[in-house]
């Protein structure tokens, strides 16, 4: 099963913000098949941002982070037609574009599941659910994967 990851399980894994939810999302991650993975650029790009602004680091620092982070999973451009799609379900289910842009990516690269924090659990669109992969009882669809 294709998992696309959203910008948080990242950051978290990097370590920004505190320390469970670092182990949690490191256990997360090396559990999934690496080449199931899906990162969606924008959340690659968002990830450079945080580690910039919020954690503090040097650029170059957070450069090698995120490419780190594209050396383990596949790394997926917005397309033209992704951003229209994008569009769309901003459009229909007022999400943020950004937020939009990974849901249509990971969408489009054949995820069934997307892993996030900020999104609304359990909302789905052209096949791809969105699961919370720190909520207190794991998704049935995640459970089954892990």
């Amino acid at each position: 099963m294709r998992v696309g990851l959203d910008t948080n399980v990242l950051v978290y894994a990097e370590g920004v913000n505190d320390a469970r939810r670092k182990a949690q999302a490191r256990i997360l991650l090396s559990s999934l098949d690496g080449a199931d993975v899906v990162l969606p650029i924008q959340a690659a790009g968002e990830l450079f941002r945080v580690l910039v602004r919020k954690a503090k680091r040097a650029p170059a620092e957070a450069r090698t982070a995120v490419e780190g982070w594209q050396d383990l999973f596949e790394s997926e451009p917005t397309a033209l037609e992704a951003f229209a799609d994008a569009m769309a379900v901003a459009a229909e289910h007022q999400l943020d574009i950004w937020d939009a842009c990974i849901v249509a990516v990971a969408a489009e690269a054949g995820c069934r599941l997307l892993l996030s924090e900020d999104l609304a659990e359990g909302f789905t669109w052209r096949g791809l659910t969105v699961v919370n992969p720190f909520a207190a009882s794991p998704h049935p669809l995640l459970a089954r994967l892990l």
